[in-house]
């Protein structure tokens, strides 16, 4: 199972004010699909900013994009039972480099993701991690203050101070950026549901680890 995105109907504005959904109760529900752009208007967004988060090897011999969405519950599950042992036998072995691309439904995915990458490269991975572990604690409520908190509480446990995560969760700039940088990544890849992976360029849809395992072995020649 995974879930559907449809980015050939994406026509509205790229998301503005991401402090407001932070702040003010009158503000846009984050839970409505995160507003991005045509596709000319995400092309003049500046997204040379954003960083690419990698794991692995840079010379490894295979490499792993993975599409995916911090609210989506099959990514959740995709991320314990299939990327756990895949960094533990392959990303940790030097045999896979391994690329996180998000992919947004609704505001809180584009929060979660802006705390993840307030740590920067070195803390992204092991915050994603807390993400998707504790998925259902807090998304749970449907409330927009809650939910900041809740996000909050996660950076601040991986060391991020409540500044950081003011500074971070208040970049509408970076806010931009991000939803465009998915855009303009998923109708490049043709991504139309998540977890979607690419392996060597090639797309395949959610996989349990027995079937990415003989995709990367036969690959290996193993």
């Amino acid at each position: 199972m995974s879930r559907t995105i449809t980015i050939g109907a994406i026509v509205l504005a790229i998301v503005v004010g991401l402090g407001l959904y932070l702040t003010v109760g009158t503000a846009t529900s984050p839970t409505a699909p995160v507003e991005t752009a045509s596709s000319a208007e995400a092309g003049e967004v500046d997204t040379s900013g954003i960083i690419e988060m990698v794991i692995g090897e840079e010379d490894a011999p295979i490499t792993v994009v993975e599409y995916a969405s911090f609210t989506c519950p099959h990514c959740a599950s995709f991320h314990d039972a299939v990327f756990k042992p895949l960094k533990s036998d392959y990303i940790d072995a030097g045999k896979v480099k391994f690329i996180y691309r998000d992919v947004f439904f609704d505001a809180y995915g584009l929060w979660a993701s802006m705390v993840a990458r307030c740590g920067g490269e070195t803390r992204f991975f092991g915050i994603s991690d807390m993400l998707y572990s504790q998925q259902k604690e807090w998304l749970a409520g449907d409330d927009r203050a809650i939910i900041a908190e809740n996000l909050r509480k996660i950076g601040k446990v991986a060391g991020l101070t409540q500044e950081n995560l003011d500074v971070c969760l208040n970049d509408d700039a970076n806010a931009k950026a991000l939803v465009a940088w998915f855009q303009q990544n998923a109708e490049v890849d043709d991504i139309s549901s998540t977890p979607t992976l690419v392996i060597d360029g090639e797309k395949h849809s959610n996989m349990s680890y027995a079937e990415l395992k003989a995709i990367l072995d036969a690959k290996l020649g193993q």
